[in-house]
C-alpha cells in the first residue's frame, strides 16, 4: 500500500505535525507499505535539522529522520521554504526541497492519503 501523508501546521504550537510524523512512523515500519510525506505551509520547519526544544518537548527534526531512516520520502514545498528562509542546507539527511508538481505525482501514486 502506498500512503501520502500532508503537513501544514507548524512544528510547534499544535500537535498535528507532531502526530502526522507520528503516523507517517508507524506505517513506515510496517512491511508492504511505502510512506511519502509532503510538507507545506508552516509544517516545512519540522525539517529544519539541530532544532533547540525545551526539556520534554519532542523533536520533529529527529522524527522526520526517523521517518527517512525507515525507508520513506520527506518533500517540502519550495515555496514555502522560500517564504521562511528555509535553505536545503538547513534541513535534515534526506528531506528534500521539492515542488507543486511534485506534491501533484505524489498524490497520483498514492493509493490513500492522509492530511494533518
Amino acid at each position: 500500500m502506498k500512503i501520502l501523508i500532508i503537513l501544514n501546521d507548524p512544528p510547534y504550537g499544535t500537535e498535528r505535525s507532531h502526530n502526522g510524523l507520528r503516523m507517517a512512523g508507524a506505517l513506515a515500519r510496517r512491511d508492504g507499505v511505502e510512506i511519502r510525506v509532503f510538507l507545506f505551509g508552516d509544517s516545512v520547519g519540522c525539517a529544519v535539522a539541530n532544532q533547540k526544544v525545551p526539556d520534554g518537548y519532542y523533536h520533529l527534526d529527529r522524527m522526520v529522520t526517523s521517518v527517512i531512516r525507515h525507508g520513506s520520502m520527506i518533500g517540502l514545498c519550495g515555496t514555502c521554504m522560500e517564504a521562511r528562509a528555509i535553505t536545503q542546507e538547513a534541513l535534515v539527511d534526506g528531506a528534500q526541497q521539492s515542488t507543486l508538481e511534485q506534491s501533484a505525482d505524489w498524490t497520483l501514486w498514492a493509493d490513500k492519503i492522509l492530511s494533518f
